[in-house]
């Protein structure tokens, strides 16, 4: 069936589509840094997994989140909503978003844990500067070290995830980060990360 503008079938888009954005979504949770970030209105269909492929999302006010492909097209979620949203939220909640096509607006998906903060609209951008820049001055490898744990406690048990980070604590501390976290401490200021 052609779409709309009558220059391609659908499902030959479709599938374009998240060709261009497969690559995309794993880049970003590939960087070294955190990515920020900032939805400002509807997040809908595959655009959902896109937008949660940051660490740290803040969404305005007025934005929601929707996934009409069960109701409305008859199709599974894609674009990894699938994998993300069962992660963020409970599979209950991601299942029942999937199924029911009910919209989760920003103030109930920073509630259940999908994003970081609901904002207001117009702080939106400011905010997520903010953010960005707080996380710009952390210690490069520790943030690594961070993101991995976060990953690993997924498939880890209880027992080897304390001993992963017993492991990584004991490699931290021997670093300057660490040397300079404790003088800032003990001096009773911010620590400034040199180096970055």
């Amino acid at each position: 069936r052609p779409d709309d503008e009558g220059d391609a079938p659908v499902a030959a888009r479709r599938v374009q589509e998240r060709e261009q954005a497969t690559p995309i979504m794993l880049e970003m949770r590939a960087l070294p840094v955190p990515v920020v970030g900032a939805i400002h209105s509807v997040t809908a269909g595959g655009g959902v997994g896109l937008a949660l492929s940051g660490e740290m999302v803040l969404a305005a006010r007025s934005a929601y989140f929707y996934l009409p492909f069960m109701p409305a097209l008859g199709l599974v979620p894609d674009m990894g909503s699938s994998w993300l949203l069962p992660r963020a939220l409970s599979p209950a909640r991601a299942l029942g978003l999937a199924l029911t096509g009910e919209k989760l607006d920003a103030q109930r998906a920073a509630d259940w844990g999908l994003i970081w903060a609901c904002v207001d609209d117009a702080t939106l951008q400011q905010e997520a500067r903010v953010l960005a820049e707080q996380l710009a001055r952390l210690p490069a490898h520790a943030i690594l070290e961070a993101r991995a744990l976060a990953v690993a406690a997924g498939r880890n048990s209880l027992e080897q995830q304390l001993a992963l980070e017993c492991e990584r604590q004991q490699a931290l501390i021997d670093g300057d980060f660490f040397a300079e976290g404790v003088r800032a401490f003990a001096e009773r200021r911010s620590p400034v990360f040199a180096g970055r």
